[in-house]
């Protein structure tokens, strides 16, 4: 075993590397440069967008989407806000130091520009399935914006999405709950821990049934379900975290000053455990990804069933989208992490644990309750998530009738979740969303004209600055 986590480790620093880090980072500061800090200026208006409801059109009559604009944003946020919040913060930091959230704010502002382009070229180039239902995607404006011979990246996309979602979307997801469930069990003595295994195993059997269900009543019942979950969840979660940030405000100017010191001088925070300025790089921008996944492409797939005639006005929820994940939820997630007083141990290796003891260093045990029940909302509403780009990158590929297999099979990698031990998945998981990044982004950078084009038509029909709605 020891022998294969270091192989994933190898290869995990291979797809991680210099170059994937450039490819990231240079196409969120390509398309910054042709919108002229578009994300900035747009910020308040794609809040605004996103919690009022779209125009209909000029009959009256409903959009040709499958679920609202709303539902759509929330399906991809169920997917964005799990673990990536809670348990990969964690890891950046204790394996980046503090300066990790300095390169994962900038991984962020950067992929607010990629993650419009993403959303915005996939209703455009969205498409009915066999079901009659929308369908886009990365692998969908692969197909039906470059020529023929870039097809192939279409399929390496879809063949990385199917790979990744099993460890990302789910077993590491599922892991995350039963983490916070018996930490929370624990705390108040309610079992053993000779029992753990037993009760995994239970919960594991409950997320593999709820998870199956819904999976089965496709994009219109997992919508429904996230557009109620995400945001109490996302609320439960901020109001504890403001709290903890208020208790401990005294610490708030020292915490900052470790951020930015350790972004470039990370040894100095750290105490040499981390002492590389590409390292704490390296997991801020790829933890942050892993958070927000711009650059993935996967959110564009929710994205593209909304009831919107406007793809742009639709591409704006990701600008939405990665502000809320990261800007807002990490952001606090770090913020309880380094001033709660929680002993960190650098360069070593962390998980949700740390999170939730830095709330309950703050509120005491009882907290683990609450903290239990948010990231249980968090993880099982990203396994959701997960499950509908997992079930539209095996469909590209072999049609729809593997739907149902690979629900099936997607529901029972819940169990695997719930009661093994997943350090190797960890590791395999964020090597294949790296690898889904290389052709997602090719044709994002391929398609960039044809965005700057939609982008350029869009704001000529609609001036928002003449109508001072910024």
């Amino acid at each position: 075993m020891e022998q294969v986590e270091k192989f994933i480790h190898w290869l995990n620093d291979i797809v991680w590397g210099p170059v994937m880090l450039v490819l990231l980072v240079g196409t969120g500061i390509w398309l910054t440069l042709i919108l002229r800090g578009l994300q900035f200026g747009m910020l308040f208006y794609a809040l605004k967008q996103a919690f009022r409801p779209h125009p209909k059109k000029d009959d009256g009559s409903d959009h040709e989407g499958d679920v609202s604009h709303f539902g759509a944003l929330m399906t991809a946020l169920s997917a964005t806000i799990g673990t990536g919040n809670i348990a990969g913060v964690a890891t950046a930091v204790v394996t980046g130091g503090p300066g990790a959230v300095f390169w994962m704010w900038i991984a962020a502002i950067l992929g607010m520009c990629t993650k419009f382009a993403e959303v915005t070229l996939a209703v455009h180039f969205r498409e009915r399935n066999e079901r009659g239902d929308w369908v886009g995607g990365p692998m969908y404006y692969i197909k039906n914006g470059l020529p023929k011979n870039c097809q192939w990246l279409a399929y390496l996309f879809s063949a990385f999405g199917v790979l990744t979602v099993f460890g990302t979307g789910n077993a590491t997801q599922v892991n995350t709950i039963t983490t916070a469930i018996d930490s929370a069990l624990l705390s108040y003595g309610v079992i053993q821990t000779s029992s753990l295994k037993m009760v995994n195993l239970t919960i594991g059997i409950i997320i593999t049934s709820l998870i199956l269900i819904i999976l089965l009543g496709g994009i219109k019942r997992i919508g429904s379900v996230t557009e109620k979950l995400v945001p109490l969840m996302a609320f439960v979660y901020i109001i504890l975290a403001i709290g903890v940030i208020a208790i401990n405000f005294k610490h708030i100017p020292t915490v900052f000053a470790m951020i930015f010191k350790g972004a470039f001088n990370p040894s100095s925070v750290t105490g040499g455990a981390v002492g590389a300025v590409f390292i704490s790089i390296k997991k801020g921008v790829s933890r942050g990804i892993f958070s927000n996944e711009a650059g993935l492409g996967t959110g564009s797939i929710s994205h593209a069933s909304a009831d919107t005639t406007e793809p742009v006005r639709q591409g704006l929820m990701g600008i939405f989208e990665v502000f809320a994940d990261t800007i807002v939820i990490c952001t606090l997630t770090a913020l309880v992490i380094l001033c709660s007083g929680v002993q960190i141990k650098y360069g070593t290796v962390a998980a949700a644990e740390l999170t939730i003891n830095g709330f309950i260093a703050t509120y005491g045990n009882w907290v683990s309750l609450f903290t239990a029940v948010a990231l249980v909302c968090f993880a099982f509403s990203t396994a959701l998530g997960w499950g509908l780009y997992g079930s539209r990158c095996i469909e590209y590929i072999f049609g729809s009738k593997v739907l149902k297999p690979f629900a099936v099979v997607y529901a029972f990698i819940a169990i695997i979740g719930a009661t093994a031990d997943l350090r190797a998945i960890w590791g395999i998981a964020e090597t294949f969303n790296g690898l889904m990044v290389i052709p997602n982004l090719i044709a994002v950078l391929l398609l960039s004209k044809t965005f700057l084009r939609l982008v350029k038509d869009y704001f000529s029909r609609f001036p928002i600055y003449d109508r001072n709605e910024m």
